[in-house]
């Protein structure tokens, strides 16, 4: 009985190291993102929004954020899984919006990694 405990407490636990290790890559996924975007403590608006705490909010909800109207008036929620359709094609999520990323990131992988990371930000 003692070896099933153990077994299942290093089952739960490897999720979170898993999410750990997937948010470090996220962090250099992120980097194609820098240029217009900050995350973390301290971060402002710049080009783009800041990213902070933006999952499970509606979009265009950052504050002294000049958002085109297709975000503004899109009714969208940053869902795990509109974010990462996001990551890969903004224009095919919210046609209209201002932001120029025609590349995306067409890796699954790594919208998944950039995504644990955007999570990993938030510390409300």
């Amino acid at each position: 009985m003692r070896n099933w405990i153990i077994a299942a407490a290093a089952l739960v636990a490897v999720p979170g190291i898993v999410s750990a290790q997937d948010a470090e890559n996220g962090a250099n996924i992120f980097k194609r993102c820098a240029a217009c975007h900050q995350i973390g403590e301290g971060a402002k608006n710049g080009l783009g929004p800041h990213l902070d705490c933006i999952a499970g909010k509606p979009a265009g909800h950052v504050e002294g954020f000049n958002y085109s109207d297709a975000v503004k008036n899109s009714g969208i929620e940053w869902t795990d899984e509109n974010l990462l359709a996001w990551f890969e094609a903004d224009d095919k999520v919210i046609k209209g919006n201002k932001m120029i990323f025609p590349a995306g990131i067409k890796n699954e992988d790594d919208r998944a990694d950039l995504l644990a990371f955007v999570k990993s930000q938030c510390k409300e």
